[in-house]
């Protein structure tokens, strides 16, 4: 069963049977992604007089509470709000779309001086050659190993972008970045954050409906191209969401 969708004045094709998710899913225990030293992920079972929401412990249904940090635990999207004072600005409000054309590209960071790792601009630019990008940029950063599934990078200082691809994007109209990395910034870089804020325009024009989306990860059959991008997120009033990206293989239609 193919669907369509329009892009840039083209038409492609995608079947809604055939997802592909580039989330990581939430579980307590070791084997769980972890950064910016967030405890780890915990799901407790609810007690009350002689409940307990537990079917293996003799209760009549499951009833457990959850302790996550979004932007510690796992795959999460997050908006503006994430560096701005204002607790209005929330995902929930800021997030209106879901589906959106995306461009998954895949890249090596260079080795700074200072013994860092990054994503620079020019390898980006170099990788997209003429091609357009259109409201969503993917990055899954190379070598793309298994072990990011369940990494722990709390004071490992990872690898992180170039300020000005992040300009870049902005520059390109991208609304929507997605990466397999902690975050966009350096793990510690004195409150700079300097690609967040220049993704967002914050503070000069802030982008209310731009999003970034962190601590994915995109299988390697996956190939880089053209996909159509469904991003679930729970209706939190928060800056940030755990998050389900979800990618549908595009392939272009004739022209009639």
């Amino acid at each position: 069963m193919l669907a369509t969708f329009p892009h840039a004045g083209h038409s492609y094709s995608f079947d809604p049977t055939a997802p592909l998710d580039i989330s990581l899913p939430l579980a307590p225990g070791p084997e769980q992604v972890n950064c910016f030293w967030a405890e780890p992920v915990q799901f407790d079972t609810i007690r009350v007089g002689s409940f307990v929401g537990s079917v293996a412990l003799g209760g009549s249904t499951n009833y457990q509470r959850v302790h996550l940090t979004p932007h510690g635990n796992g795959t999460h999207t997050e908006c503006y709000g994430h560096i701005s004072p204002d607790p209005a600005v929330t995902l929930n409000q800021c997030l209106r779309r879901f589906l959106f054309v995306a461009r998954l590209v895949s890249l090596a960071p260079r080795p700074q001086p200072n013994g860092d790792l990054v994503v620079m601009l020019a390898d980006v630019q170099a990788a997209l050659g003429e091609e357009a990008l259109p409201e969503a940029f993917i990055l899954r950063t190379l070598p793309n190993e298994e072990a990011k599934r369940h990494r722990q990078y709390s004071g490992t200082n990872p690898t992180y972008i170039e300020p000005a691809l992040a300009q870049f994007l902005v520059d390109n109209n991208v609304q929507h970045f997605l990466l397999d990395l902690p975050s966009v910034d350096r793990e510690e870089d004195a409150g700079q954050l300097l690609a967040h804020h220049a993704f967002w325009r914050y503070p000069a024009q802030p982008r209310c409906g731009a999003t970034i989306t962190e601590l994915i990860f995109v299988p390697n059959e996956v190939a880089d191209g053209l996909y159509l991008l469904n991003i679930q997120v729970t209706s939190l009033e928060l800056d940030a969401s755990p998050s389900k990206p979800v990618l549908y293989r595009l392939t272009p239609l004739p022209a009639r």
